[in-house]
């Protein structure tokens, strides 16, 4: 965005502030570039840090009436929301991988440790979850398809395949556990 006389940037916030899409757009093209940069250093994925840019844009759009000039400029008040969306980032991810490496240890699925039992009961259980978390967790575990090539191949955005896969390991877990403890009484 080009600073000009007739359309400055003080200009350009009060409009934002006041719910002037087109003042949020050239805030976007401003400073969406600053926040990529921040994000993509500390989170070092393209597709997060994509993500985090998206979520900071919504936030500010939707919290733009908190946004006081006179306490901060908007580019610190946008850094401010690019570091909480990029701790959340971080700290999604640590529970995700904590929940997959506990549901993995709990619910090995490599097949030659599975008697064939235990591969009926875990099929059958994959074929109760919902069609589309279905096809993603058995891209995900037996094509072996990374979260990016699922998201590619089902057009789905990364972030809503890795929640598809960690809400079907949380109820997968929750079914083995409860059948595991009615074959056990």
């Amino acid at each position: 965005m080009t600073v000009t006389p007739d359309d400055d940037l003080s200009a350009v916030v009060e409009a934002f502030v006041a719910g002037d899409e087109r003042a949020l757009e050239k805030i976007y093209r401003r400073f969406s570039a600053l926040v990529f940069t921040v994000a993509l250093r500390s989170l070092g994925d393209v597709t997060e840090a994509e993500d985090v840019v998206q979520k900071v844009f919504v936030a500010a759009w939707t919290g733009r009436h908190t946004y006081k000039a006179d306490r901060a400029s908007i580019s610190a008040w946008l850094m401010g929301i690019t570091r909480n969306k990029v701790a959340d980032t971080h700290a999604a991810r640590t529970k995700q991988r904590r929940i997959q490496n506990e549901v993995g240890a709990n619910l090995p699925l490599a097949p030659d440790t599975l008697d064939i039992a235990e591969r009926l009961i875990i099929a059958d259980e994959i074929a109760k979850l919902d069609a589309v978390p279905q096809k993603v967790l058995r891209m995900a575990f037996y094509e072996d398809l990374t979260h990016a090539q699922i998201a590619e191949r089902m057009q789905l955005p990364p972030g809503t395949v890795k929640s598809h896969i960690r809400r079907s390991l949380i109820k997968l877990r929750r079914r083995m556990e409860v059948a595991s403890s009615a074959h056990e009484s």
